[in-house]
């Protein structure tokens, strides 16, 4: 079985967490260690760079717990192999590791077992990276809600083939169990509005690409995983993760749009800080890296981004920096210029400029975008976007009474509106 040199889930969950060096997590381990009953301890980056070896011992006891609680994940999916491994601890505990998953999980540890002796033919491996090729454009109009159970039973499917591949089919499966979970997180993330879940989901993403050494694959998790301290308004965690994407986009050979994609991620971040300055300069950037263009192609998995989607952040950038004008003729540029690509993008880009519109003082315009919206989340749910049409809603209070307002209310909170949302 072919796989990268090193241990590379503690990597990727370290990075994941935010420490860039293994000097980093040593500090932190360090810190947390009276916190734990165990004491002063004092972890040296020469002990993380053991962990991380192609070959790692196995942590004793206060280590153990000084990792769990660091990096918020067992020891078992840090990529250490207890001595009693299934591979040499018998048909009982061979039988354990061939046990499903519980139905309600998608953390199980990657891969789940070694190869047991079975290993699958070599067309199982493109088998499986079709279905997920599959899911990608199935994302595009199916409801998240039916989407999302199927997409994490394929992740377990493509957990369990790790341990039954070898050769190039074992890189051909990490890779797409890799682009199956970013999708996962994806859904849980701006579909479901499940953080926590995306941000687990986001770490099992990044194990697989590296077992699959895919530094552009990794680069898009980390900028994903960034979303989540960003628009929680966690500055120093989503910084720490953009600079671990653009380190890893740097190893690959990285398209012109994937780069103002990263520098978009990072706008977005920084307007819901409230650094407007920084994020125009960023999309400022970003659009000056696609009019350059570049001599790399975008993989076939980089589905989500575009100009659209680029004025799309430089619209609600300006809206929320209170560029009202500009706001106005940039979102609806990029309304103009949509395309069904971009159906569950336009629901955001009608809630933005409702928002302009209430901003401006014009409840009857906001009104009607936010009519619009709605119409077109009845036919491609997005939880983003229904969440950017209450927000407008909040705005339109202080005209509760108009008959656009309470026309609206009617839409929003009908019977059939109301019990979709909830069953959403």
């Amino acid at each position: 079985m072919t796989q990268p040199i090193g241990n590379v889930r503690l990597k990727a969950a370290r990075q994941h967490a935010g420490y860039a060096s293994q000097q980093a997590l040593a500090d932190a381990l360090t810190r947390a260690a009276p916190q734990l009953g165990p004491g002063h301890l004092e972890i040296s980056d020469r002990q993380i760079r053991r962990w991380e070896s192609a070959t790692p011992p196995w942590p004793r006891a206060d280590h153990q717990r000084l990792l769990v609680h660091v990096l918020q994940l067992p020891i078992e999916e840090l990529g250490f192999t207890p001595p009693w491994d299934v591979s040499v601890a018998g048909p009982d505990a061979a039988a354990a590791a061939r046990a499903p998953m519980p139905r309600n999980s998608s953390r199980a540890p990657l891969p789940i077992a070694k190869s047991r002796g079975v290993i699958q033919p070599s067309t199982v491996a493109g088998d499986y990276a079709a279905i997920t090729v599959s899911y990608r454009r199935l994302y595009a109009s199916v409801l998240p809600t039916h989407l999302h159970p199927p997409v994490i039973e394929h992740t377990r499917l493509g957990a369990h083939l790790l341990g039954e591949t070898e050769g190039v089919g074992y890189t051909i499966v990490a890779t797409a169990l890799a682009e199956a979970l970013l999708l996962a997180g994806r859904i849980e993330f701006f579909d479901l509005r499940q953080p926590d879940d995306a941000d687990a989901t986001f770490v099992r993403a990044l194990q697989a690409a590296g077992e699959a050494d895919d530094a552009l694959l990794g680069s898009a998790i980390l900028a994903h995983a960034a979303f989540v301290p960003g628009w929680a308004g966690r500055g120093d965690e989503y910084a720490d993760q953009m600079r671990a994407a653009r380190t890893y986009a740097r190893r690959a050979p990285a398209s012109a749009e994937f780069l103002a994609w990263l520098d978009a991620v990072e706008a977005e971040c920084e307007t819901i800080s409230g650094h407007f300055r920084e994020a125009l300069r960023l999309i400022e950037h970003a659009e000056s890296v696609l009019a350059a263009d570049g001599e790399h192609a975008s993989p076939d998995w980089f589905t989500w981004f575009s100009p659209v989607r680029l004025a799309a952040f430089k619209g609600n950038t300006q809206l929320k920096a209170g560029h009202l004008p500009q706001a106005d003729e940039t979102l609806t540029a990029a309304l103009t210029n949509s395309t069904t690509a971009d159906d569950k993008q336009r629901t955001v880009i009608l809630g933005d400029l409702a928002a302009v519109a209430a901003a401006q003082h014009n409840p009857e315009v906001a009104c009607g975008y936010a009519e619009q919206a709605l119409q077109q989340l009845a036919i491609t749910w997005y939880a983003t976007g229904m969440h950017r049409i209450l927000e407008v809603r909040k705005a339109l209070q202080p005209w509760a009474e108009q008959d656009c307002v309470q026309a609206l209310d009617d839409q929003l909170y009908g019977w059939q509106a109301t019990l979709s949302s909830l069953q959403r």
